[in-house]
């Protein structure tokens, strides 16, 4: 692009959803001579450690750059990757940059994709500035941190002509995929209801304030968000080894309905075939206290609900399907038709779902997106521009119905919602219910 880097990174301050036109010579460099994909990093925290591994051992990966707030996490990121690649010398160069500011890792026009595991409040701006630049994007779950977040994200990924990931990895689990397709080819039935186990909406953040030590931009962790006083709860310094709990704020996060929410409502909708839809009524429980309760009706009558029990519980007619990670349950007729749920069941959660799909599965007429491996998914949808198994609408749509749930338990309404327009049935909800206040420069 003809401008200065200064200028370029100035542009990226502020962001908005207008088009953006690549230049062609973008769209002539798919992919590099010698046909590996140049990564960048944005977000070194605990998740980011694991993907970050996965990515290095890729042979078709190069990591050129990591980004985080978190002077330790960020020099410790750059140290790993340099010693992965000095041990591994065939595979790669030790020159990895490590950035501060993720603007910096983004005008850099030697990166195919990134990697994005920052908290949820940072999702969006870094993911649309990435797509707008040519380059392919792994995000982690939720998406976004609201519903106008999700809309923009996948208008990006369409204007742009790039491929996008979300990190809802359980699409690409065998239990999960086997489920829906149980599901999806009446196995158990007309379907009636799904109940999905997670924990309560998000919270306020109230959290005291506690001295800054050096060594942590605080200004820019807060980012978009309201600015508050530091908490070490949000933002632990240093190689922690745990999920800080910024998740539970509705700042930050989005509550567990935004965290094990995003994966199980996901194979809710995978399960009902509501990938490019979604719900058209949401209920908030009866009482205003309560942390569980709040139901998405869909518009053929089947209702997902959030409560307590076996991650996703999907009930028809002729019998019941449950399954979460490494369990597995299949009824029919109130017998329990195969299962593994622990050792106790006997046998194993591979042998289980072996026997159910030749004994269901084999002759189906519906079959499911097949993928083994998430990051192999995206990897192989880079070189190809194939979409992967959890798109932008796919990620996108899932991330609204965690908003939306959290909607009705924050403002305690029946919402109305327009799965095809995306936006509030006439007469329903509020438009600051759709987005956030951002805090200047940053803006979606």
């Amino acid at each position: 692009m003809k401008t200065s880097r200064r200028s370029f990174l100035k542009e990226l301050s502020i962001l908005s959803t207008a088009p953006f036109i690549l230049p062609s010579r973008v769209w002539s460099a798919e992919t590099k001579p010698n046909d590996r994909v140049v990564m960048g990093f944005i977000g070194m925290g605990k998740q980011s450690r694991g993907l970050l591994e996965a990515f290095l051992h890729r042979r078709n990966c190069q990591v050129v750059a990591v980004c985080d707030v978190d002077t330790t996490r960020r020099t410790a990121a750059r140290d790993r990757v340099d010693k992965f690649y000095t041990d591994r010398r065939k595979t790669g160069a030790p020159e990895c940059k490590a950035y501060n500011d993720f603007r910096e890792l983004i005008a850099r026009d030697d990166i195919n994709a990134v990697c994005i595991a920052t908290p949820d409040h940072w999702h969006a701006i870094p993911t649309i500035a990435a797509l707008r630049t040519g380059k392919d994007v792994y995000c982690e779950k939720p998406l976004t941190h609201n519903i106008h977040e999700s809309i923009a994200v996948m208008d990006a990924v369409k204007v742009n002509n790039r491929v996008l990931q979300n990190g809802s990895m359980q699409r690409s689990m065998e239990e999960f995929r086997v489920a829906c397709e149980l599901v999806r080819n009446g196995a158990i039935g007309k379907i009636d209801r799904v109940e999905c186990s997670f924990g309560p909406p998000g919270i306020p953040c109230d959290l005291p304030e506690e001295p800054l030590e050096p060594g942590l931009d605080w200004d820019m962790w807060v980012g978009p968000a309201p600015m508050r006083p530091y908490n070490s709860v949000l933002s632990p310094r240093g190689m922690h080894d745990h999920f800080p709990d910024w998740r539970a704020y509705k700042e930050f996060g989005g509550g567990a309905v935004c965290d094990w929410g995003a994966h199980h409502l996901d194979i809710a909708q995978w399960g009902l075939g509501t990938d490019d839809s979604g719900p058209v009524e949401i209920h908030p429980p009866s009482d205003p206290r309560a942390k569980e309760g709040a139901v998405l009706h869909y518009d053929n009558g089947v209702r997902v609900i959030h409560r307590q029990g076996f991650g996703v519980h999907f009930f028809g007619n002729d019998g019941e399907i449950k399954v979460n990670r490494g369990q597995f349950e299949f009824w029919r007729d109130g017998k329990k038709i195969a299962g593994f749920a622990n050792r106790e069941d006997g046998g194993s959660l591979e042998s289980t779902i072996l026997r159910v799909k030749k004994d269901f599965l084999e002759n189906a007429e519906i079959r499911l997106y097949e993928s083994r491996d998430h990051i192999w998914n995206f990897m192989d949808c880079v070189r190809s521009r194939a979409k992967p198994i959890t798109d932008e609408e796919i990620g996108g749509r899932s991330a609204i119905c965690c908003h939306l749930l959290n909607q009705a338990y924050y403002n305690h309404e029946v919402i109305k919602w327009n799965p095809k327009q995306m936006c509030f049935a006439h007469d329903s909800g509020k438009p600051e219910w759709l987005t956030r206040d951002y805090r200047a420069p940053w803006n979606v």
